[in-house]
């Protein structure tokens, strides 16, 4: 084959844009309340950076997690309010339309909320949660059951992030028959967590059973790395798959 030939014939280059996902439903951004943002001017350079990808709305998740972080709505809601008002301030960001939610993490604690408070939600009633990432817990399904019965939509937050269920994909599919929406972390489609977990990210995917994708931004660099997957394979067959709900929230 000619130089020419193999030039015209090579494969195109992916450019999927972030304008395709729109809405990030997973991040840290509320300043000094958890382990992400350490201040309000660390969160308007998020925001600025986010809105120069491409997104349109940010729905940030703090962490509510026992004792590392308690916190209750009104702590979230507050911060929030100050996020929106700083935000205003610069033209660049103003047009952000931003929410926040929670990331519950599972444990007592929230079993407790669950019975007892009204939680934070995404959308149509979308509850975000998260596991352990060292031991499988114990009433995983019970938990998912008890949330439907309150008439939340259970999201799993990163499962491509548990290794005690990497060697069982069947696990995954499980939950989604159970009703268990699956959120990927943007970044793991590059690598940033390590091979298993990009590996087992691309797998989730190829089995069309992720549902949402958020960058799960704690920090400014963190952007730089989300930036990278536009050029990513699974991106692309995630955002071409319509399967995609980040926009409906």
């Amino acid at each position: 084959m000619s130089f020419f030939n193999k030039l015209f014939s090579a494969t195109p280059s992916i450019n999927i844009p972030f304008s395709a996902i729109a809405t990030d439903m997973h991040s840290h951004l509320i300043p000094d309340i958890d382990d992400g943002s350490k201040s309000m001017e660390d969160t308007i350079a998020m925001l600025h950076e986010f809105a120069a990808m491409g997104y349109t709305t940010i729905i940030t998740t703090p962490h509510i997690m026992g004792d590392a972080y308690r916190n209750t709505p009104e702590i979230i809601l507050g911060g929030l309010a100050l996020v929106r008002a700083e935000a205003q301030k610069y033209p660049a960001i103003a047009h952000l339309r931003l929410e926040a939610a929670a990331e519950y993490y599972f444990d007592s604690d929230f079993e407790h909320k669950l019975n007892n408070e009204k939680l934070l939600t995404l959308g149509d009633n979308y509850v975000l949660f998260e596991l352990s990432y060292i031991n499988e817990p114990e009433g995983v399904n019970k938990l998912v059951y008890d949330m439907q019965m309150k008439g939340y939509k259970p999201i799993l937050a990163h499962p491509e992030r548990y290794p005690y269920w990497h060697r069982n994909l069947d696990k995954y599919e499980e939950l989604t028959e159970r009703g268990v929406y699956l959120q990927v972390n943007a970044n793991s489609l590059v690598g940033h967590y390590g091979p298993p977990m990009k590996a087992v990210a691309e797998k989730l995917i190829e089995k069309n059973i992720i549902r949402f994708i958020g960058s799960d931004c704690h920090k400014y660099e963190h952007l730089a790395v989300t930036k990278r997957i536009n050029s990513t394979k699974h991106l692309e067959i995630l955002v071409n798959s319509s399967l995609l709900l980040n926009n409906s929230l």
